[in-house]
């Protein structure tokens, strides 16, 4: 169990900066709230949010290390590969990587300068593209890959010891509570 709530900690790194810089300087005993949190429940969140930064930046050393393209550009490709015919609106690849629409934009001018996605027009919405992956991403994606796994083996893996799949289904209610949460706060259209 406690495995799993490290494990759990490590997927939300990005958020560490700024949920590290709130709670660190505010005094947690004295603070108001109607959240109880307490120090080993913050310190599990800490901790997931580290070892998932960890875990990036040693993916992401791999990658430079081997000549490779950045950990963003395996996503976008990965996502894409993983797609019905090799292609997604942009608007649904921003959400599979967890990018801002501008920055996947971006993101998206850089690899298609290079020849591994193309936007293509979306059938039936000519307001939308889709972004496709070429023969020539599909081939970066295969060399990334070897590297991606590597890290995944060596750091991850391990950790999960005997039972991925409860650490797996933990994660996912996670998500599935985070993506709930703000839908059922929304007010209602009228």
């Amino acid at each position: 169990m406690q495995l799993q709530l490290l494990l759990t900690q490590a997927i939300l790194a990005e958020t560490v900066a700024v949920s590290t810089v709130v709670w660190h300087n505010v005094d947690v005993a004295s603070a108001p709230s109607k959240f109880d949190i307490g120090d080993d429940q913050l310190a599990a969140w800490r901790a997931f949010l580290r070892a998932h930064s960890a875990m990036l930046r040693r993916i992401g050393r791999d990658l430079e290390e081997a000549g490779l393209p950045p950990l963003g550009w395996y996503d976008v490709l990965a996502a894409l590969r993983d797609a019905a015919e090799r292609r997604l609106r942009q608007v649904e690849v921003a959400e599979r990587v967890l990018l801002s629409t501008s920055g996947l934009s971006r993101l998206i001018d850089r690899m298609e300068s290079k020849g591994l996605v193309e936007r293509l027009t979306c059938p039936g919405d000519r307001r939308s593209l889709h972004v496709g992956l070429t023969d020539a991403g599909d081939e970066l994606l295969e060399r990334m890959w070897p590297v991606y796994a590597r890290g995944v083996a060596e750091d991850f893996l391990p950790a999960l010891g005997s039972n991925p799949c409860e650490v797996r289904q933990m994660l996912e209610t996670i998500a599935a509570t985070c993506e709930v949460a703000p839908a059922a706060a929304a007010p209602a259209p009228g």
